[in-house]
């Protein structure tokens, strides 16, 4: 089964079964990345739209949200929310991302960077859409070890990991970001790094 098909067949129930319930944590997570009024903000692996509302009300009624994710059933769920023209759905792998380099401010992967199966590329595509300065968040509201040893029970998916620290550092510099800062508590775990403003010296 391919990962689009297994978000698909679990699209109409996600929302009950598996996504997060506890509505503080997620305020919390999106307050703390401190994301302007105005920004741009690109959600990776938006699914359903989990995070989309608590993101919205940081963004202030001139910022926008585009919402990416493999699995089109996923999508027609977070589209059937109505969150409003500021937001804008697109079914796409992100090592493709159908985005013009240097739009968004911000690029927010929640509970999605371990079914990214090329890292690489796509962490390569993400510093492509920043502007320069620009932040990435790698975010989940449970531990590195809980979700990995959920995702270590399920057929197709056991080798999608959270990375420990130094592993998550070492990727993210071979992909060019800086100021990289990872919190990897028992219970919940975030990475942000940045598009450096300058390009580095040869």
């Amino acid at each position: 089964m391919t990962l689009e098909a297994y978000f698909d067949e679990r699209a109409d129930t996600w929302d009950e079964t598996v996504a997060e319930k506890d509505t503080g944590k997620l305020v919390a997570m999106a307050v703390g990345l401190g994301l302007k009024p105005g920004d741009t903000v690109l959600d990776v692996g938006s699914g359903t739209g989990i995070l989309v509302p608590y993101l919205l009300a940081q963004l202030g009624p001139s910022g926008t949200l585009v919402g990416v994710d493999l699995a089109r059933r996923m999508l027609r769920k977070a589209a059937a929310k109505g969150f409003g023209p500021r937001v804008s759905l697109l079914q796409a792998d992100i090592c493709l991302a159908p985005l013009r380099a240097g739009t968004c401010d911000a690029v927010v992967c929640y509970s999605s960077f371990p079914h990214f199966r090329d890292k690489p590329a796509a962490l390569g595509e993400l510093l492509r859409v920043l502007r320069a300065g620009g932040m990435l968040a790698i975010a989940h509201t449970s531990g590195r070890q809980h979700i990995n040893a959920i995702h270590a029970r399920v057929p197709g998916l056991k080798d999608d990991r959270l990375l420990d620290e130094p592993e998550m550092r070492r990727l993210l510099v071979a992909a060019g970001f800086a100021d990289i800062a990872v919190e990897d508590r028992p219970d919940s775990y975030l990475v942000t790094a940045r598009k450096p403003a300058f390009p580095a010296r040869g």
